[in-house]
């Protein structure tokens, strides 16, 4: 059957949109083809630095008749809105049929060559291509993301007639920039067409160019007994900016090994797009392989002689780069990071929650809160958390931020601060990443908890919460790494408790010029005007503070002239004083749900990803339980238990007597109290009446204990009852004691296994 060919050829396309790019031909052109009847047998898409090309195999010539029956207004209806339905439709008014009162078009198509249809998706394609930036050039209206310089568009070998914006289609391209002929070659098939670039020093498929940049850079590291540092996102970048890769391995300066490899590593990527090379004979501190002097770029042509002067001119560049590098470091280390503390006072976290320096007071205070429910050190978490963002005030870090954090362990390390403070400030954003891993040290984990707490907390207290796909400041990302962190130790550290940390932690906004102002909902008097200064005043009141901040109360902080602090009970929390607003936090309780909620969220994605079913997390969650690591425990013993038969038959039971529970509801109160033995009552009653007595108390235990696998056995043992109860016994006894009694055992048997989790969020 008939293939489609394009290419689209233009100047360079920037390496990070090519990937999408290729994804998004494809998406367009299935779409269109399918909403026109055509099916390929295959369809590809191959991104290159100047091209996009798709090909599709087993395309009909063209699209069969259709036959479309189209529901119009009814009969009777104002001429307005049938002759609306007659102009959509192209028929007239004898054409249209009635059926069941409703006028009915039935619209014939004779099918179109599939040719005519690819010109037309192709224009649509072309016209709304979503690139991230695009570009008009010379005097034409068209937008691409560069100058659209030639169209290859072939069906079935022919030329395809199309042309936009004075670009016209052929079935000629050209290859490589440099390496190639100079003169564009005509094609008439995708074989040809992908050989004929080989031949012109294009290779079109990326993950082709991928694997010549290993091959290569590998052939000549092993040949100089050296290793490459792997790397998948610039390898993915540097295909993408060359149509024939060309490893070249180059030397740098042994001198610059004096700097921290991360520092070396990340001037080669970020800068030259260059790889680290590695020493398999020697290591570091940490064990890790040290970099050799090395380093490989990519050419996109094959030079004469070897790559000789490419390397040394792409030494000379790195050098440089280091030598800034080395500069910074050199500078840096001549402040200490209590010296830069300073520094943050002038710097804006964020509008809505202030500087970096009440940022940093903040994780000081969390830290202090948290150390003790990891097991961690308490002042040498405080002092972590104290200069865990000093290193944003250094040179270094203003160069390459995405070193933050990392430069502050090894400056830590050069002030001889303690090697546990100093791989804190190290690791503290850690994990950054799914692949990343969460930190296992009790200073380090007080602190990164810390820090993904407060970025977490303070932007749903600001009201500022990820909507849909939209998370600007990563709160995904922070929620899930306190989930790792708080798993991976199994530490005990109640969300809602967390998030009161972090409302406690507030008292950092205190400080002359600025008054507090605490609305509550109480109603007795007033703590009258301070006198004493803002931060002796709030330590006295301190509690006071904090209740009102748990209470749920609006946190309002204003500039006044002649501050106070004051605790305003007046029935209605009324609005702050006269002043400008600073700084506004919603209420705790309204903010602890919320992050509770998300957290949630957050878990069932992990868990989801470890192949646990998210209607068990919600059975867990809607117990009102926020330790995580007790949630984790109850869905592992009710996934456990759900497998089982005793569990399914068990669930099976819950939900038909809670069918029944539902229904009784409706219709009054449900009866209280426990069950009874009565006269003459079916053995299955009584049996069932036994085993909840002997559940009860094992349960009680199991959860106390949180021995969630126990509890789960020791209601398995209702099961058989149950099963009993119903095929024997009528609920709906026409003697109304009987009814009364049965209805309490169901409330018993309900009430029993939700204590151990909801069972009715349960959908197995």
């Amino acid at each position: 059957m008939p293939q489609l060919l394009i290419e689209l050829f233009s100047e360079e396309i920037p390496a990070r949109m090519q990937v999408q790019a290729a994804r998004d031909l494809d998406r367009m052109f299935r779409e269109r083809l399918a909403e026109q009847g055509l099916l390929p047998e295959g369809l590809k898409t191959f991104s290159g630095p100047r091209r996009l090309t798709l090909v599709a195999e087993g395309l009909p010539e063209a699209q069969g008749d259709r036959h479309e029956e189209r529901k119009g207004p009814r009969v009777g209806a104002p001429n307005a809105a049938i002759d609306g339905f007659l102009r959509s439709t192209g028929l007239t008014r004898d054409q249209l049929t009635e059926k069941d009162g409703v006028w009915f078009a039935h619209i014939h198509r004779k099918g179109r060559p599939t040719a005519e249809i690819a010109a037309e998706i192709l224009d649509h394609v072309i016209r709304n291509f979503p690139w991230p930036k695009s570009m008009t050039w010379g005097r034409g209206t068209l937008r691409w993301v560069r100058p659209l310089k030639r169209i290859v568009f072939l069906f079935d070998g022919a030329v395809v007639p199309f042309s936009i914006d004075g670009v016209e289609a052929g079935d000629v391209t050209e290859g490589h920039r440099f390496m190639g002929s100079g003169k564009p070659f005509k094609v008439k098939d995708f074989d040809s067409y992908r050989d004929k670039l080989a031949a012109h020093f294009v290779i079109l498929d990326p993950e082709e160019r991928k694997d010549r940049i290993m091959d290569g850079a590998r052939t000549l590291c092993f040949a100089r007994n050296l290793e490459l540092v792997d790397d998948d996102g610039l390898l993915d970048e540097v295909a993408g900016l060359a149509e024939w890769p060309t490893p070249v391995l180059g030397d740098m300066d042994p001198a610059f090994l004096d700097l921290p490899p991360e520092v070396i590593r990340t001037s080669m990527r970020t800068h030259q797009k260059y790889f680290a090379v590695s020493d398999p004979r020697g290591a570091n501190g940490n064990g890790e392989r040290k970099l050799a002097p090395n380093f490989l770029t990519v050419a996109n042509i094959e030079a004469a002689d070897g790559g000789k002067e490419i390397a040394r001119g792409n030494a000379k560049v790195l050098s440089a780069r280091l030598n800034d590098a080395r500069f910074f470091w050199d500078e840096d280390r001549k402040v200490t990071l209590e010296d830069r503390l300073a520094k943050l006072s002038g710097v804006t976290f964020h509008a809505k929650l202030g500087t970096l320096a009440e940022r940093v007071e903040r994780l000081e205070l969390l830290a202090k809160a948290i150390a003790p429910r990891v097991g961690a050190d308490v002042p040498k978490a405080v002092l972590a958390a104290r200069l865990s963002k000093a290193d944003l005030a250094t040179g270094m870090v203003g160069e390459f931020p995405e070193l933050q954090g990392l430069m502050g362990g090894y400056y830590a390390r050069e002030e001889k601060i303690s090697p546990v403070v100093a791989d804190a400030i190290r690791d503290h954003y850690r994990p950054v990443g799914a692949k990343d891993e969460a930190p296992d040290t009790p200073v380090t984990m007080a602190v990164a908890i810390a820090e993904k707490l407060d970025t977490l907390v303070a932007f749903f207290a600001i009201d500022e919460k990820p909507t849909g796909s939209r998370d600007p400041y990563a709160l995904r990302r922070a929620a899930l790494g306190v989930i790792r962190i708080l798993l991976g130790s199994e530490a005990r550290a109640p969300v809602r408790e967390l998030v009161a940390d972090w409302y406690k932690s507030l008292r950092c906004y205190v400080d002359p010029g600025r008054a507090l102002y605490v609305s509550t909902r109480r109603t007795t008097g007033y703590l009258g005007p301070a006198y004493r200064s803002p931060s002796e005043v709030f330590e006295t009141y301190v509690e006071e503070f904090e209740n009102a901040l748990l209470e749920g109360v609006p946190y309002v902080v204003s500039t006044t002239e002649d501050f106070d602090i004051r605790f305003d009970r007046s029935a209605a929390a009324g609005d702050p004083p006269e002043g400008e607003i600073q700084y506004q936090f919603r209420p705790y309780s309204v903010v602890a749900d919320e992050v509770m909620g998300f957290m949630a969220d957050r878990l069932k994605v992990a868990l989801r990803d470890q192949g646990k079913r998210h209607d068990l997390v919600d059975a867990v969650f809607a117990l009102g339980d926020d330790d995580l690591v007790r949630m984790v425990a109850r869905v592992e013993a009710l996934d456990h238990f759900l497998t089982g038969a005793d569990g399914q038959n068990l669930l099976a039971g819950y939900k038909r007597a809670g069918n029944i529970l539902k229904a009784e509801e409706k219709k009054g109160e449900l009866p209280v109290g426990p069950a009874v033995g009565m006269p003459a009552a079916p053995k299955e009653e009584g049996a069932l009446i036994a085993a909840l007595q002997a559940a009860e108390p094992a349960v009680a235990q199991a959860l106390q204990q949180e021995d969630f696998a126990d509890a789960m056995r020791a209601l398995s043992g209702l099961r058989a009852p149950v099963d009993a109860f119903f095929e024997a016994v009528l609920v709906n006894s026409e003697n109304a004691a009987e009814r009364e009694n049965r209805l309490r055992l169901l409330v018993q048997v309900r009430d029993l296994m939700e204590r151990v989790a909801d069972f009715s969020q349960v959908t197995g």
